[in-house]
């Protein structure tokens, strides 16, 4: 199975992110939160859709065929649509073949301004993914609720980003990207320490709620600002993406060896050094 789908993965949401930041480069913040939106968005359906048809006796193997059948039809209608884009002086010198990629992606590794955003997509990643991964885990355990209960705070963390991403999408259009991404790194940081420390499970619910809404767009916008470092190499940027992955992979290992060596809130704690990360490294003074 897994043979199979992370090549899928692969073409149908790396390269489609490419793509669509190479489409525009005066635009890539909007088109990343565009681009994060649709993926929030299919995070909450999905589970429903796939309820439905459990709940129907259809089973999972008909909602991937029709997943599938509905990739076909969205495949064959953006093809009436296809992207244009400006060719950069990179390009025009720029080598198809896979050694000349592996290069640059090498070279651009050594680069400190690629090395800021890569580090702080894996430290944002902490209270984005990290917190999701702990999520339910924390709230059976230290919180004390029901599954059903940790379940739904899992549910609110994944649609309370939904309206961030809508509210975020108009404001970059007024708002630079960093500003936003460093106030809301404060506001991050104040609400995870509240939801930490407050108790009874429907305010801890209801932090979450606000917690997922103002951490929405954090990934967009570090990723857009990556590719701003390496314009019209959306190929290379992927590369160095993937290459600091195997790194980043190594996080949700550290902290389960954390959580089962000092406890599960030590690990939790820990996760406040993404918005702290933030609010340190962020450059000022540009967009």
């Amino acid at each position: 199975a897994f043979i199979l789908m992370d090549p899928a993965s692969g073409m149908f949401v790396s390269l489609s992110q490419a793509v669509l930041m190479d489409s525009d480069q005066s635009r890539q913040e909007q088109n990343m939160a565009r681009w994060e939106f649709s993926g929030s968005l299919g995070n909450v359906i999905g589970p429903l859709a796939l309820a439905a048809f459990l709940l129907l006796s259809l089973g999972w193997r008909s909602l991937y065929l029709a997943l599938f059948l509905l990739t076909l039809a969205l495949i064959a209608a953006a093809w009436r649509f296809p992207l244009t884009k400006t060719t950069t002086p990179i390009e025009q010198t720029e080598s198809p073949a896979l050694m000349n990629g592996v290069r640059d992606a090498l070279r651009a590794l050594k680069r400190r301004e690629v090395w800021r955003w890569v580090v702080l997509l894996e430290f944002a990643d902490l209270t984005m993914d990290g917190l999701k991964g702990y999520l339910a885990l924390y709230l059976v355990d230290i919180a004390r609720v029901s599954e059903t209960q940790a379940g739904l705070g899992v549910f609110v963390w994944t649609c309370a980003s939904l309206p961030g991403y809508v509210l975020l999408i108009r404001l970059l259009e007024r708002v630079r990207g960093l500003r936003y991404l460093r106030y809301s790194a404060l506001v991050v940081a104040a609400l995870f320490v509240a939801f930490l420390l407050v108790p009874g499970v429907l305010m801890k619910l209801l932090v979450l709620c606000l917690l997922g809404f103002a951490n929405a767009g954090w990934y967009s916008i570090l990723k857009a600002q990556l590719y701003k470092t390496m314009p019209g190499q959306s190929g290379t940027v992927l590369a160095v993406a993937n290459i600091a992955g195997l790194v980043g992979a190594l996080t949700p290992l550290g902290l389960g060896i954390i959580a089962g060596r000092y406890g599960l809130p030590a690990a939790m704690w820990l996760m406040l050094l993404g918005p702290i990360a933030l609010v340190c490294a962020l450059p000022r003074g540009k967009s």
